[in-house]
This record gives structure tokens, C-alpha cells and sequence, in this order.
């Protein structure tokens, strides 16, 4: 079994992305919450991180994508993932890894086109009609010629 990480095909990546378990950097700490006289001891806390500057698994659109998206959880170019709810590192690691997953697999979507539409022909008639009718209040308004 591989410890590759797998994102599924989707939008952005029909094939889908494999990042290398050698470009995947685990830390394990203490963790706090439940886990009684073992919280102490077990370092369950997950902190998976993935460079995207260097990662090989991203297409450069990929990566900018990627990089424009998660610009606020970067940390110069590296995706920290932490995972603590769990008391056991193992479900930790795999909650950390599927994290991360749907976080590429977010960011690498392409942005949808924004729908151009032309107005109808009675709304710009109408509109056309407001501002006539207000250019005839306001020349109203003027004093007559002497």
C-alpha cells in the first residue's frame, strides 16, 4: 500500500491528482481535548503540510490556481492541514489527509465564466423614456430667456 495522497478527477483535474508521500511533510504533537491519562503522553495531533510551489503532482494552472485560492492558509508556499479531534494519530492522519484532498480539490477548479446578458429592448426603451422625462423637469426649472 502507497501512502500517495489522491485527489479524485473533477473539474480543473480530469485525471485526477496524485501528490507523493515523499512531498508530504507529517508533524505529530500533543493534542488537547479528550483522551484521559493518555493525552498526555500520545501525540495524536496531526500537522500535515505540502510545499505548492514545489510539489510535482499540480500543472502550473493547477498551481496558480491553487496558490490564488489558498493564499490565506499559505505560509510562504506551504498547505498546513492540522488534525486533533480524534484520540487516535491514525484516524487523525487519515481525517488530515482527507483535508487536504478536498482542499485541492477545491482550489484546482477552474472559474466558472460570468454570464453576459444585453438588456431587452423595453428596458432600454424605459430607460431611455426616464432620463427624457427628466431632462424636461430640470430645463423647467430654468429662468426664461429675457
Amino acid at each position: 500500500m502507497t501512502n500517495d495522497l489522491v485527489v479524485p478527477p473533477g473539474p480543473g483535474a480530469p485525471q485526477g491528482i496524485r501528490v507523493s508521500a515523499a512531498e508530504l511533510s507529517e508533524q505529530f504533537s500533543h493534542a488537547g481535548g479528550p483522551g484521559g491519562q493518555g493525552v498526555n503522553t500520545a501525540d495524536s495531533r496531526v500537522q500535515l503540510s505540502l510545499d505548492l510551489a514545489t510539489t510535482s503532482a499540480l500543472t502550473d494552472t493547477q498551481r496558480v490556481r491553487a496558490m490564488t485560492r489558498l493564499a490565506s492558509r499559505l505560509s510562504g508556499s506551504v498547505l498546513t492541514i492540522t488534525a486533533a479531534e480524534e484520540r487516535s494519530q491514525r484516524r487523525n492522519r487519515a481525517l488530515a489527509r482527507q483535508r487536504l484532498a478536498e482542499l485541492l480539490r477545491e482550489a484546482v477548479v477552474p472559474p466558472v465564466p460570468r454570464r453576459r446578458t444585453k438588456p431587452t429592448k423595453g428596458s432600454i426603451r424605459r430607460r431611455l423614456d426616464q432620463k427624457r422625462r427628466r431632462s424636461e423637469v430640470k430645463q423647467q426649472r430654468l429662468r426664461p430667456p429675457h
